[in-house]
């Protein structure tokens, strides 16, 4: 058995991540917050990631994580995840115009789309792209 590593928290620190556990935007950052309060309450590392489900190397990178950023360092670096296939700066000009030129047959413009680009994507991907930049276009 290990030795517990104790996290002491200031009452503005308590504070911030109770506030950040209950009303947070992410799930993951609001399970973050979670597992810094309960590394606060003396938990064991095995302990708290029995709880949250997550292994206990995780809880011991959190909790360096937090330490050396305080809260701002709980939240998903931006960056990480799989890169859009398709780009909304450089290609909805040429995906706009696919579309237009066969209105009808969203899969001939996918083809289009990717003779140019030489990138294979799914018709999803194209249907998702185009639903995101009418939105964008909404707002």
């Amino acid at each position: 058995m290990g030795k517990i590593r104790k996290i002491h928290l200031s009452d503005k620190g308590l504070e911030e991540l109770e506030i950040g556990f209950r009303s947070g935007k992410s799930h993951v950052f609001r399970q973050r917050c979670q597992l810094i309060l309960l590394k606060s309450e003396g938990r064991t590392g095995e302990e708290v990631a029995s709880i949250l489900k997550i292994h206990p190397v995780v809880v011991g990178n959190w909790l360096k994580r937090y330490e050396q950023d305080g809260i701002s360092g709980l939240y998903t670096k931006p960056g990480r995840g799989r890169k859009p296939v398709l780009d909304k700066e450089q290609d909805i000009a040429l995906v706009r115009q696919a579309v237009e030129q066969e209105r009808q047959r969203l899969g001939q413009a996918k083809l289009i789309v990717e003779e140019q680009l030489q990138k294979a994507f799914s018709l999803k991907t194209l249907k998702r792209f185009l639903k995101s930049i009418t939105a964008a276009t909404k707002e």
